[in-house]
């Protein structure tokens, strides 16, 4: 099995996959006070297809993968997505990120499947700040969660967003439920996604600021790498270990100390969109692939390949933000949907089911043959769809 690498020699062997955009908090860190538009249903990929590309990124080498949303359980069937997950890819590593709220009765499921860990968005133990965080007033059933983790013996990863002027105010109570639980409680300093949250230099509370101020209250011991487990655990998070406690507490510094040398992660989108960098607005949509009937595996797995070699270093992204340039050219995100319609307009494929693969679409399109093979397009078109017309395997 050849595994993924890209261009900077980063090993990719983690996906994050969004089974919904949909949530039922309106956390100030992540959406705006702008009225949000939800992805519509028919968009959505389906759980087979989120399955298919599971599948796929297994053969190149992924060993893990988390589910995310939004908010995972509030798309229906989740639980048994998980489920499904499991049985088809049984060595599969396994993670959920939730906000917690609907997460109680999924547990035992949990617990049954072996998930590996559940990562609990929590910002505050505050019930007032919890609500005015994530504008709901749902702190008890998120404790509710959290303890009914801990009861099955998941592994438990709270994640805080910290924010100078909301929570920064509360950290006798972070510290106090790393030390009395067997729990990883990282904070994660505000990053600035795009230009629909309320990110601002007055409300940014830098990963070093964050550890002394934890540091006045308790002993930290840094955890070496070099211990067994230590750096898969951790991930991007600098561990430390509370002298005395059962917990740890983690550092993430996507700004004043990137990790981006060392990231060995994709995204996919709810709507079949391959994200590589999180500080990027390239895609590379993939649900036109996944619902051609003409589009194989193997296709697909090209299309990866590709987009990986292609992955950026998020922090000259960022960097070439703060400057003032463009981040990435978003005529690039509707590549892949744009050249399968062009090549499913081809008259010579308007028959049988790709007639009606292309009337979904009702647009009319300019594909002629060898227009892939003259133009650099899209990750995919010497991979897949050009490919299909030089081995012949057209009607």
């Amino acid at each position: 099995m050849r595994a993924l690498h890209d261009g900077h020699g980063r090993s990719v062997r983690y996906l994050r996959l969004s089974v919904t955009d949909r949530c039922n908090l309106r956390c100030l860190y992540c959406r705006s006070n702008a009225k949000q538009r939800c992805i519509p249903h028919e968009q959505v990929l389906r759980y087979e297809e989120m399955a298919r590309m599971v599948g796929i990124a297994a053969s190149l080498g992924i060993g893990k993968v988390r589910l995310t949303g939004g908010e995972p359980f509030a798309r229906k069937g989740c639980g048994q997505f998980l489920a499904m997950l499991h049985a088809r890819f049984p060595d599969m590593d396994l993670r959920v990120t939730t906000n917690g709220t609907l997460l109680e009765p999924h547990i035992p499921l949990l617990r049954r499947i072996g998930v590996s860990a559940v990562n609990l968005s929590l910002d505050s133990f505050d019930r007032e700040t919890f609500a005015r965080v994530t504008g709901r007033d749902l702190l008890p059933p998120v404790l509710a969660a959290l303890d009914g983790l801990l009861a099955a013996g998941v592994r438990v990863k709270i994640n805080v967003v910290a924010m100078r002027g909301v929570n920064d105010g509360q950290m006798d109570d972070f510290v106090h439920a790393a030390r009395t639980m067997p729990l990883d409680l990282r904070f994660i300093e505000f990053m600035p996604m795009g230009s629909g949250t309320l990110w601002s230099p007055e409300n940014f509370w830098s990963a070093d600021d964050i550890r002394e101020e934890a540091a006045r209250r308790a002993r930290l011991i840094p955890v070496s790498p070099d211990e067994p487990g230590a750096e898969a655990e951790s991930g991007p998070a600098r561990m430390y270990r509370i002298e005395g406690g059962q917990g740890r507490l983690g550092f993430i510094s996507p700004l004043t100390n990137h990790f981006c040398l060392t990231c060995n992660r994709l995204r996919l989108t709810s709507e079949g969109a391959l994200r590589t960098c999180l500080f990027a607005d390239k895609e590379y949509r993939l649900r036109g692939l996944l619902r051609h009937p003409r589009i194989t595996d193997e296709i697909l797995a090209g299309v990866i390949r590709r987009a990986c070699a292609d992955k950026p270093v998020g922090a000259d992204l960022l960097r070439a933000r703060r400057a003032g340039a463009a981040v990435a050219d978003r005529w690039w995100a509707s590549e892949a949907d744009v050249h399968v319609e062009r090549l499913c307009r081809w008259r010579r494929l308007l028959r049988g089911p790709d007639r009606h693969f292309c009337q979904t679409r009702r647009r009319k399109c300019g594909f002629q043959p060898g227009y892939g093979h003259q133009n650099q397009f899209h990750p995919g078109a010497d991979l897949g769809y050009c490919a299909l017309y030089r081995r012949g395997q057209r009607p």
